[in-house]
């Protein structure tokens, strides 16, 4: 009892506290660990002929390797899938701050289509709305006026026939320093652009390592030139790695931005950060009450004659989340055809087993195990090759994918969207819907040539 109790109760602990910890390339490790005791655990009880099942394996172990090895590369790809999802979904719901509210122009869903005026300014706005506002360590309003663009970027070095350009976003800011306090920004190199109107431009981390990629380097540095547009624009700073959106755009004053891009004396966004008058603690981590409320009251109220639509930062950018859930469909649907070949080959493997074990089979009936015992037992082998594959495709997924970087673009289905440099994260989440999904085929798969064997009759079998 001792013995049943350590292999049943130990490994499911370990789990346990390995899931909590959040260590996520053991996860699956006390996952398998976890059923396998189990089977053993049970196997005295159930009278399931495990011994014969682990010999079987040995023998011919070059078949449920190949097999297993099937299972593997459905896992695999599932991890890449599910990996671009979960760094999608990351990137858009870690970018905003939960008390800072984004105005646009009324009507308007994304700022690549909003025009707002330049003369704003939160002194016209009604002494009710003014206490919203928070006021930076300067007295300064906390409100960043941008204007954003999506500009064309012509590759160097552009390989004949191949891609020769790409959008990049620029956010012009009239204040980068007050924009940074703003928008939780801080400087991992150089310094902000100046206000003199000469083109230099501030990097997000992603996209200061996509520029550098063309170049031959890691990332690009401040003191690196790039031409964008008809400019040729000198990098004065680089931004700390961070999980947002802001990572993939390029920094630089309001005025350059406005010249240059056709959006002369006009922003695309306010965003302004709201006082905090209600402990953290009551507070929703999407967006603060007092977000909310000025929202509300910014929806209603009118300043120069001009309406305006607010929303809080972080549910303008959940939006964005349209795309993630695109893609989400389109991954499952092409996972469930994949692991519909995966199921096929375990099947294929099983028949083969049950094939070549009819003898044995009778020879365990007349044995003494029952039906239902046999069943279980080939079921049990089905679903240690499953994990076994299962292990093999996420172990290779982890290694491959995680920390890895691509592009790709995030929307919210209504038009405009943002191009962004995304981290794929191989996390806990899907290292348990990895195994969980090899178990699931090992038990489809299984489950007929398991029953088939349980239906043969002793006799019969030993003709």
């Amino acid at each position: 009892m001792l013995l049943l109790f350590l292999a049943l109760f130990l490994p499911m602990a370990l789990f346990i506290a390995i899931v909590l910890l959040g260590a996520t390339v053991l996860v699956p490790l006390a996952l398998a660990a976890s059923v396998i005791a189990v089977v053993i655990a049970f196997s005295p009880v159930l009278k399931v002929p495990t011994k014969y099942l682990v010999r079987n394996l040995q023998v011919r172990w070059w078949i449920p390797l190949i097999t297993s090895l099937s299972v593997a590369l459905v896992i695999f790809l599932t991890t890449w899938m599910f990996a671009i999802v979960q760094g999608m979904y990351r990137l858009t719901g870690g970018t905003g701050h939960p008390a800072n509210i984004m105005i646009l122009a009324d009507g308007a869903t994304d700022e690549a289509f909003s025009s707002l005026p330049g003369g704003f300014s939160v002194e016209l706005l009604d002494s009710e709305l003014r206490k919203f506002i928070a006021k930076g360590p300067s007295g300064k309003y906390m409100v960043a006026k941008e204007v954003y663009v999506i500009v064309t970027h012509q590759l160097p070095n552009a390989v004949e026939g191949g891609r020769q350009r790409r959008f990049v976003q620029m956010r012009g800011l009239e204040d980068p320093e007050v924009a940074a306090e703003v928008h939780g920004i801080e400087l991992a190199k150089g310094r902000w652009f100046s206000q003199t109107g000469v083109p230099e431009i501030v990097l997000g981390d992603g996209v200061a390592r996509t520029f550098g990629q063309d170049m031959g380097k890691e990332a690009l540095e401040p003191g690196d030139e790039v031409k964008i547009g008809k400019l040729t624009w000198k990098v004065v700073g680089v931004m700390s790695a961070i999980n947002a959106t802001f990572a993939s755009e390029i920094w630089v004053l309001d005025k350059v931005v406005q010249n240059n891009f056709g959006r002369e004396n006009s922003y695309s966004s306010y965003v302004a950060r709201t006082v905090q008058l209600v402990p953290s603690k009551k507070q929703n981590p999407t967006s603060t009450i007092e977000a909310r409320l000025a929202s509300k009251l910014l929806k209603e109220t009118r300043a120069e004659g001009r309406a305006f639509s607010a929303q809080p930062e972080r549910e303008y950018y959940a939006k964005l989340t349209q795309t993630n859930q695109q893609f989400l469909y389109a991954y499952l649907f092409i996972a469930a055809v994949i692991a519909i070949g995966g199921v096929l080959g375990v099947m294929i493997t099983m028949f083969a087993a049950v094939s070549q074990r009819a003898k044995d089979i009778g020879v365990l009936r007349l044995l003494g195990f029952r039906r239902w015992q046999i069943l279980l037992a080939f079921l049990f082998e089905s679903l240690v090759i499953a994990l076994l594959g299962g292990l093999i495709g996420l172990t290779l997924g982890y290694l491959v994918f995680n920390g890895q970087t691509l592009s790709s673009i995030v929307s919210s289905g209504q038009g405009g969207g943002k191009s962004v440099v995304l981290r794929l994260e191989v996390d806990r989440v899907i290292a348990l819907i990895d195994i969980s999904f090899a178990l699931l085929m090992g038990a489809v798969g299984g489950f007929v040539p398991a029953f088939n064997a349980m239906r043969l009759r002793p006799l019969e079998s030993l003709r």
